[in-house]
């Protein structure tokens, strides 16, 4: 049988990568799902060339032609954020790719974990939310969860130089983003088209702006936490520009592996989705006959504060990560509607920090209301929201993870 893959965000960077490793790792390997935003030509153009047996649209009002469309490919369709969980629930899916960017991927994570789904993960803030959540019901499952971000992924291609009371630390790369080199004064009024203009990698905008501020890696950070059982201490950031060393684990006795490949998304999920083989596929390859430089530069944690408060949140525990993920997802919306600077991100974020009290064992439902009390806090300090301390409406926890 081939291995059946639902593939959530699909009309995303990852998830269009992801339909074009399929397509090329041929029969072996079948496309059964897909989901989209609110991209429906594009999800029709994947639904056209994969011929999935479900699609999902998370737009709760989708183009009535749109659908028509895909109902006549022979597709079920769902339609809103429900559709997502009944993806990845379907019984013709052993492997669910989470590609949907931000907290509105945890609820399908969950229920894909729950399901019994192997689980490759490129949603990091599903992990970043409810890490102590997700990865305790895939212990307790025996589900096993791939790393498709590039830097998790090397970690995990590394780690298989060693066992794991070997590791001393993970050394995680940056490419630095678009502001680099740039002087603290000019980052803080950075444009939109600045923050968007990333020297190496070609994304979405949020984790474009997410790269820019460093909260890309700040995330990342806390998301190696969970998946791989490791203090803050033991988690290191190094600025890497080339973005050709993807990661590296440095074990007791100082050997240090590193994972090396041009910056191209399809090598990691590739990885994920044929493990534990390795297969030929269509991934840009490394070209040795050409002389090449790597550098490597400490981070500037005074120019790009979202490390200092990554470190706090893993040290922190419980509700933290939750809140800083929720504050940065607030905090980017406003920057990209201009209505805060660029370097008001990362203040933004660490004042809501600074006013959680922190839950150290929560519940979903625990993790879901910090979430939302994030959000508002964080439009509350750029005073584009009503006040955070007034009462608000319940609201279920879909509704208040979607938002």
């Amino acid at each position: 049988m081939p291995k059946r893959i639902a593939i959530l965000g699909s009309t995303g960077s990852v998830g269009c990568n992801a339909v074009a490793v399929v397509a090329a790792l041929g029969p072996g390997y079948a496309v059964t799902a897909l989901s989209a935003g609110r991209n429906g030509p594009k999800l029709l153009e994947q639904a056209r060339l994969c011929r999935p047996a479900a699609v999902a649209i998370a737009d709760p009002d989708p183009d009535p032609a749109l659908v028509a469309e895909l109902a006549a490919l022979g597709c079920a369709v769902h339609v809103g954020p429900d559709g997502l969980v009944e993806l990845a629930t379907r019984d013709d899916v052993d492997v669910v790719l989470a590609a949907v960017v931000g907290a509105a991927g945890l609820p399908a994570v969950l229920a894909a974990v729950r399901a019994g789904k192997t689980l490759a993960l490129a949603n990091k803030e599903s992990l970043v939310v409810a890490g102590s959540l997700v990865m305790a019901e895939a212990k307790a499952r025996g589900v096993p969860v791939l790393p498709v971000d590039s830097e998790h992924a090397a970690v995990f291609q590394a780690m298989q130089a060693g066992r794991p009371n070997e590791v001393a630390r993970i050394v995680l790369t940056a490419s630095g983003g678009p502001f680099r080199t740039w002087p603290a004064e000019r980052i803080e009024s950075a444009t939109l088209a600045d923050a968007l203009r990333h020297p190496t990698w070609q994304m979405g905008n949020k984790i474009t702006i997410d790269s820019a501020t460093m909260f890309n890696k700040a995330l990342e950070i806390i998301e190696a936490r969970w998946l791989f059982d490791l203090p803050a201490e033991r988690i290191k950031v190094v600025v890497h520009p080339e973005s050709v060393v993807h990661s590296m684990v440095e074990f007791v006795d100082g050997s240090v592996v590193a994972q090396l490949s041009p910056p191209d998304m399809k090598t990691p999920i590739q990885y994920a989705l044929t493990y534990p083989e390795r297969v030929p596929g269509p991934a840009r390859r490394m070209d040795w006959a050409k002389a090449f430089d790597l550098h490597f530069e400490p981070p500037d944690e005074k120019r790009f504060p979202a490390l200092t408060l990554a470190y706090e949140a893993v040290r922190a525990g419980g509700t933290m990560g939750a809140v800083l993920n929720g504050a940065n997802e607030a905090a980017v919306d406003l920057f990209a509607s201009g209505k805060i600077a660029f370097g008001e991100i990362s203040r933004v974020v660490g004042f809501t920090m600074s006013r959680h009290p922190v839950q150290a064992a929560p519940s979903l439902d625990d993790l879901i209301e910090a979430d939302r009390w994030a959000r508002q806090t964080a439009r509350e300090r750029a005073g584009v929201g009503t006040s955070a301390a007034a009462a608000m409406p319940p609201v279920r926890p879909a509704e208040s993870v979607l938002a």
